[in-house]
C-alpha cells in the first residue's frame, strides 16, 4: 500500500492551525494544572466541564450518538489507542518532566506511526512522506539534544511519554482504517465519556487523599481552558484530521505542536530559545511542507522562475 494519495482542504488547514495553537499552548497549561492538582483529578475536572459543551456541539450538528453493536469492539480499540492510554500517561509524564520536553517526546508519534505502517501494515511511504519523517526525526533530535541530561534524570517520565507516543501512533492507523460508518463527533463524544469514567475511578482510588480544593485563579484558568478548548473542540478536530490523512501524514501535519509547546513554555517561564530550537523549527517546517503542500508544487514554483 502506498501512502501517497490524500487531500487536505482549505478548511482542514484552518482546523490544523487551530489544533496546533490550542494543543501547543496547552502543554505548559497542563503543567500548571498538575502542579496544583493530581494528574487524574485534573483530567476528571476538565473533562467533566468539557463534556456538556461537546454534547451541545454533537446535537447542534444533528449527529446520532448511536454506535451499532457490531462496531463496539472496533470502537473499544479506537478509544484505547487514540485517547485512553495517551490521556493517562501524558498527565503523569508532564508532571515528571518540563512541559516542553514532554511535548517533544509525545510528538515522536509520526516516527512510530511510520514504523508501524511499514512493519505491521506493509505500507510503502511515498518519497514525500519519507522526507517528512526524516525531517521530523531530525527536528525532534535537535530539540532533545539540549535536554538529554535533564530527561535522563527523569527516566519514568521519559518512558511514559514514549509509550504514549507509540500507542497513539498505532491508534492513528486504526482510526484511518476503521470500518464503522460512525460519525467522528460520535466517536469523540463516547471516547471522552469512557476516558472520563476511567480517570474518575483512578482519581478516586489513587488521589482522593491528596485532593486540595479550590484551586488558585491560575489553576481555574487551566481547568477552563482544557474544558472548553481541548475537550470541547480540539479532540474532535484531531479525529477529523486523523480520518482525512494517512496515519504518518496526520502525525507529521501536527508537528508544529511540540514547537508551539516548547516556545510557549519558554514564554511562560522566561527561558531563552537556543540555536537547536531554531534549527529544529526549520526541520519541522520541512516535514510539514512535505506533507501539506500539494503534489507538484515545487515543480510549478521552478517553472515560474
Amino acid at each position: 500500500m502506498n501512502s501517497q494519495s490524500f487531500s487536505f482542504s482549505r478548511r482542514d488547514l484552518w482546523l490544523l492551525t487551530v489544533l496546533t495553537l490550542s494543543w501547543g499552548v496547552n502543554w505548559p497549561i497542563m503543567k500548571i494544572g498538575v502542579s496544583e492538582m493530581e494528574p487524574m483529578t485534573f483530567r476528571m475536572v476538565c473533562m467533566s466541564g468539557g463534556m456538556p459543551l461537546l454534547w451541545l456541539v454533537v446535537r447542534s450538528q444533528g449527529v446520532s450518538l448511536k454506535i451499532p453493536r457490531e462496531h463496539w469492539r472496533e470502537f473499544g480499540w479506537l478509544v484505547l489507542t487514540n485517547m485512553l492510554v495517551w490521556f493517562i500517561l501524558v498527565m503523569y509524564g508532564v508532571k515528571l518532566l518540563d512541559s516542553g520536553r514532554a511535548a517533544i517526546l509525545g510528538y515522536t508519534m509520526p516516527v512510530w506511526a511510520a514504523i508501524f505502517g511499514i512493519v505491521v501494515f506493509r505500507e510503502r511511504p511515498s518519497p514525500r512522506l519519507a522526507l517528512g519523517v526524516v525531517a521530523a526525526a531530525i527536528g525532534v533530535a535537535l530539540l532533545l539534544a539540549g535536554e538529554f541530561s535533564a530527561i535522563t534524570g527523569s527516566p519514568l517520565g521519559t518512558i511514559l511519554m514514549l509509550v504514549a507516543a507509540m500507542v497513539w501512533g498505532f491508534g492513528t492507523h486504526l482510526m484511518r482504517r476503521r470500518r464503522q460508518p460512525t460519525s467522528v463527533l460520535t466517536i469523540t463524544f463516547w471516547s471522552q465519556a469512557i476516558v472520563l469514567l476511567v480517570c474518575s475511578l483512578l482519581a478516586l482510588l489513587l488521589e482522593r487523599d491528596h485532593w486540595r480544593w479550590p484551586p488558585s485563579g491560575v489553576g481555574w484558568a487551566a481547568i477552563i481552558y482544557n474544558a472548553v478548548v481541548i475537550f470541547g473542540f480540539s479532540q474532535a478536530i484531531w479525529f477529523r484530521i486523523a480520518s482525512t490523512l494517512p496515519p504518518v501524514a496526520s502525525g507529521l501535519s501536527v508537528m508544529l505542536i511540540p514547537v508551539t509547546g516548547l516556545f510557549s513554555g519558554m514564554a511562560l517561564l522566561g527561558e531563552t530559545p537556543r540555536w537547536q530550537d531554531w534549527f529544529a523549527l526549520g526541520s519541522i517546517l520541512v516535514a510539514m511542507a512535505a506533507v501539506l503542500l500539494p503534489a507538484g508544487t515545487l515543480a510549478r514554483l521552478r517553472a515560474m522562475r
